[in-house]
């Protein structure tokens, strides 16, 4: 079955390349696709008679449970010949009814087979989130059939009506979905239906699934979508909403009855959902001049019927029901094919102005008339045998039985009405209308709809051997003492006795309105396309209104409204629920109130200072009183990563605080300033709370117990922290820096970054910096001249010391605090004071290298460590422990994760030589160049 599924989506992809190569013939190919599908599934028609279903599993997501489990029995069998069947002949069909011109003819073939693959996966899906996937995946191909004329403003609005109301449906019945598998603790309905919960958990996840179920198949409230959607091509409308996609939701029903039938939420709604939409459905198809929005309404109806037959909850019901389902496929997808052909022979669908057709096209209006027999029950084809079933199923029951027998028998009158209504309309002779003239039919062209009319007659007359087929699915009901086989001729009975009245019935009713005695008019005040027109424009208005009291432009408010939502939510339940541990221990030694002490104290300064600097500078002392409570807890390699952090930061404010105002801007009034301290004050409360509860609260032994041991044992180093980050959770680190490699391009790239600041350039226009022809240490021109001699003399002192101290960093951090990213931002550090001590001319010299191919080297090496065990049968980024005696160093201890650590350094460094030449170096060359282009005074002034 997985493979059949992979062939269709196989088959997709080529599509488009098969049409551009042969045109509309390509079709013909195509179709073997689905029919594949009819053939396997006919092959494995023995096994399923016998009731032994056909499974297939494969491992989805192994360590979450999940599993791509295939299971075909009785119901998914049937469903898999109508979806493989039907689909190859439509796709015939569609090889005469497009033109080889067609622009769209490739994505429709690509679309339509995908569909049909899709379907097929929807249908055979054991696993219910994997049924969820597939029947997403229909949602998605129907939205761009319906719309597959994209210049037409109808198919982009019933596209996108299809797609919102399936698509919401389709998400409550996920989570249905969800509660049943997470009590069942398996997503498998086969284990499901043998563990169902109980109560009213039940009834809330069935009338979730039936949300799914009903808007999918077009059932009332959710009626309006499917005749709007006939908008699609006439190939669309005969598989999707004929014979395969409305069908999903009369098979999900179908497939929880068995299971579910006894509860009395899920009759009710089928049962009162179901008659509502039979007899609003009917009722509108009266109303229809369109023949093709009269056969869309009239499959509603059928729906409708469907859902009141499968939701009975009976073994006898059950059987109609299926026998339905195959019959419904059968006329419904004839018909639509006969209306396309109809339109195609005589440039027009509306029937009052067609006259004569049946003269001029005998062999169509045979096919047709053969068609809507069936749709109307008449014998001996596959139609009469379903509804002379359901109406069986309803004759032995109570008071509610007979009254939803009154309303089918009711309903199939109805539809006799609009069946004639439409054989009259397309093929009658109609005195006040002109003669149609059709252009001549070909048989190619009337294949498909011939067949799938003779299948129905050949269903209806080999009703005992359909019956043996479909008998299994029924078995699973509770089963009567009498069971009902299908059959052609049960005597005179009951259930013919209604037959022939409801046929009586529905042709008085058509020569009433044919004879002007009777027009119908609308059931319901309001149609569903006006309200869901309604809610959409409501929705649209709140959304404008809501965007325009809270999207103002201003980041304090939104700011402002997130934490407001922190407080009022976190909050809450931290007074509401009282989870605070007993016991309060403020420190462990005073010096960590000491230190806290600092940090509160410098927050509050830098928030009330009123320069950038200052506010800067207070900010640091925040985050090194941070570092030194990482010190007084014994994480010695946090506190000198928080230092480097730091003091990288504060360089890097710097270098933007050079090019802003001295002072912020004016504070906000008054009143505005408490309410944002009180605010902040409640952020930090409620912030401290729940760190606090939090910490307090672990029951399970933290996992990071064992990491001392496995640090030694598994990772060869005695540093927990960077064992950590380069082995044990090497995976996370390496998406760390994968983003930091991002973050610094795209950072980069925003400050206006120049490919030219490497080169030898002053920035000033036609003004190229003395170079000498020797590089010199620390070069003193023009851009330098005015900085700092002891800075540059400290600089020529410390510079190789601290690039060494950074080596050692990186190769001790194993063992010692240290490691690849703290020994690059010592390096980089380093570069910073170069930077400092002669601009950007002497940071181009001592690193004469594009930060873009550090960070893409640091990248390289990292994932080239995580891959180099592979081919020797590791897993990536696995690390080994070499130990081995050099002659004069002795015993030497070799993790090859430190080449993961060098990676790391790369990157580090790369980002911080990054950083230095986007907000220093190109901030450098425009003033520099703003400066050379203002007045001579005020380059006087500013040299003063």
């Amino acid at each position: 079955m997985l493979v059949l599924v992979a062939v269709h989506a196989l088959a997709a992809v080529v599509a488009p390349g098969l049409v551009r190569i042969w045109g509309r013939s390509a079709l013909y190919s195509l179709a073997a696709v689905p029919g594949a599908t009819l053939v396997w599934a006919l092959a494995h028609t023995g096994q399923v008679r016998a009731g032994e279903p056909v499974v297939e599993t494969y491992p989805w997501v192994p360590r979450l449970g999940l599993e791509i489990a295939l299971r075909m029995g009785t119901l998914a069998w049937l469903m898999v010949v109508l979806v493989g069947g039907v689909g190859a002949l439509v796709l015939v069909y569609s090889a005469r009814y497009f033109r080889s011109d067609d622009p769209g003819l490739g994505r429709f073939a690509a679309v339509f087979v995908a569909f049909a693959g899709a379907m097929l996966g929807l249908v055979v899906s054991d696993d219910l989130l994997l049924l969820y996937v597939f029947w997403e995946l229909t949602t998605v191909f129907s939205y761009l059939l319906i719309g597959y004329d994209p210049a037409k403003r109808a198919s982009r609005r019933a596209a996108m009506q299809a797609l919102l109301v399936t698509t919401l449906g389709g998400l409550a019945m996920l989570a249905g979905f969800v509660m049943l598998g997470q009590h069942a603790g398996t997503y498998r309905w086969s284990e499901i239906a043998e563990n169902l919960p109980g109560g009213g958990y039940l009834a809330v996840a069935l009338v979730l699934v039936l949300l799914g179920a009903l808007s999918k198949s077009a059932i009332f409230p959710f009626t309006f979508w499917l005749p709007r959607a006939m908008a699609a091509p006439t190939p669309v409308s005969a598989y999707l909403h004929a014979a395969a996609m409305v069908k999903a939701g009369v098979f999900l029903v179908a497939l929880f009855g068995p299971a579910v039938a006894e509860v009395t939420v899920w009759r009710v709604v089928l049962l009162t959902a179901g008659l509502v939409t039979l007899f609003v459905g009917a009722w509108s198809a009266l109303r229809q001049d369109d023949l093709k929005l009269l056969l869309a309404y009239g499959t509603v109806s059928q729906l409708g019927l469907l859902m009141v037959v499968l939701g009975a909850g009976t073994r006898d019901a059950a059987l109609a029901g299926a026998a339905m389902v195959l019959a419904h496929a059968l006329f419904k997808a004839t018909l639509f094919l006969v209306v396309g052909i109809v339109d195609h022979a005589t440039g027009t669908r509306d029937l009052r102005e067609l006259s004569g057709l049946g003269r001029r096209a005998p062999a169509l209006a045979v096919v047709a008339t053969l068609a809507a027999a069936s749709m109307a029950g008449l014998p001996p084809l596959a139609g009469f045998v379903a509804k002379e079933a359901a109406f069986e199923a309803f004759q032995h029951g109570g008071p509610a039985d007979l009254v939803v027998l009154v309303g089918v028998v009711a309903g199939s009158a109805l539809t006799v009405a609009y069946t004639l209504r439409f054989l009259w309309g397309a093929f009658a002779g109609k005195p006040d209308v002109a003669a149609t003239e059709p252009k001549p039919v070909r048989w190619s062209f009337l294949a498909a709809p011939a067949l799938l009319a003779v299948a129905g007659l050949g269903v209806g007359v080999g009703a005992p051997a359909i019956d043996k087929l479909l008998a299994p699915y029924a078995d699973g009901y509770p089963t009567s003492e009498t069971p009902y086989h299908l059959a052609l001729w049960h005597g005179p009975t009951l259930a013919l006795g209604l037959s022939v009245l409801a046929v009586a019935a529905g042709a008085g009713l058509f020569l009433l309105a044919r004879r002007g005695r009777f027009r119908p008019g609308q059931v319901l005040p309001f149609d569903g396309t006006s309200v869901y027109q309604r809610v959409i424009d409501g929705t649209d208005r709140a959304a404008v209104e809501l965007t325009g009291a809270t999207q103002r432009g201003s980041l304090p408010f939104y700011l402002g409204v997130i934490l407001i939502i922190l407080v009022v939510l976190p909050g809450g339940a931290l007074i509401a629920g009282n989870p605070w541990p007993a016991g309060f221990r403020a420190w462990d030694t005073p010096l960590q109130a000491v230190a806290a002490a600092v940090v509160v104290v410098s927050a509050i300064a830098a928030a009330r200072a009123l320069r950038r600097l200052t506010a800067m500078i207070l900010v640091g002392v925040a985050g090194y009183g941070t570092a030194l409570l990482f010190v007084l807890h014994g994480a010695p390699d946090l506190a000198l990563t928080q230092f480097l952090v730091e003091t990288v930061t504060i360089v890097m404010f710097v270098l933007v605080l050079r090019r802003l105002p001295e002072k912020f801007s004016e504070r906000p009034i008054r009143a505005s300033r408490r309410g944002r301290i009180a605010l902040g004050v409640a952020v930090g409360a409620v912030t401290a709370g729940m760190a606090y509860v939090a910490a307090g609260g672990r029951v399970a032994v933290p996992i990071s117990v064992g990491f001392p041991e496995e640090a030694v044992s598994y990772g060869g180093g005695k540093n927990v922290v960077n064992v950590t980050l380069v082995d044990i959770r090497a995976w996370d680190t390496m998406g760390e820096i994968a983003v930091l490699v991002v973050a610094a391009t795209g950072v980069a790239s925003l400050i206006f970054r120049r490919a030219r600041d490497l080169d030898r350039r002053s920035g000033i226009p036609g003004e190229r910096s003395a170079l000498p022809s020797r590089p010199r240490w620390l070069l003193t021109g023009d851009t330098t001249r005015r900085q700092s001699v002891i800075l540059q003399v400290v600089t020529r002192l410390l510079f190789h010391a601290i690039a060494v101290f950074s080596i050692y960093l990186l190769f001790s951090g194993h063992n010692a605090p240290g490691g690849g990213f703290a020994a690059g931002l010592v390096a980089g550090l380093a570069l910073t004071v170069r930077y400092l001590a002669g601009g950007r001319t002497e940071l181009n010299s001592a690193a004469p290298v594009d930060a873009g191919a550090v960070l893409g080297a640091g990248l390289f090496v990292a994932v080239g460590t995580g891959v180099a065990a592979m081919p020797f049968g590791g897993e990536f980024l696995q690390s080994a422990v070499l130990d081995f005696y050099l002659p004069v160093l002795g015993k030497l201890h070799f993790v090859t994760s430190v080449f993961f650590d060098v990676g790391v350094y790369l990157i580090v460094v790369g980002l911080v030589l990054d950083i230095l030449r986007s907000l220093g170096a190109e901030m450098d060359r425009q003033h520099e160049i703003e400066r050379a282009e203002a007045p001579a005074d005020e380059r006087d002034k500013e040299l003063v």
